[in-house]
């Protein structure tokens, strides 16, 4: 079993910036595709970014592409994602999720662990 914990969120104002970090509790760590993913009000969970187990693939949905950055901190057991020039579009709570698969997944259901979410609030 992996726990998985989120923070770094908050309220941030159009154009700021914010760091989300991952900690996830596994002695195998560097083994682990991670992943965040993000779900607003009425919205399905979508996926926003992944690194593979190695940190050699990094992959984003479109709407992030050049402004979010997914790297991990194997030292740490974590994942970070850095969030640029931020957009209203952007609120959610953000979920990180990790996977024993080799590649990064876009659906969720490829995920068995996740965290309990952190908010995400960018005011206009």
């Amino acid at each position: 079993q992996v726990q998985v914990v989120e923070s770094g969120g908050g309220l941030v104002q159009a154009e700021g910036s914010l760091r989300l970090s991952c900690v996830a509790s596994t002695r195998t760590f560097s083994t682990y595709t991670m992943s965040w993913f993000r779900q607003a009000p009425g919205k399905e969970r979508e996926f926003v970014a992944g690194i593979n187990w190695s940190g050699g693939s990094t992959y984003y949905a479109d709407p992030v592409k050049g402004r979010f950055t997914i790297s991990r901190e194997a030292a740490k057991n974590s994942v970070v994602l850095r969030m640029n020039r931020l957009k209203p579009e952007d609120t959610a709570v953000y979920y990180c999720a990790a996977t024993g698969s080799g590649i990064v997944s876009i659906p969720p259901r490829s995920y068995p662990y996740w965290g309990q979410g952190t908010q995400v609030t960018v005011s206009s």
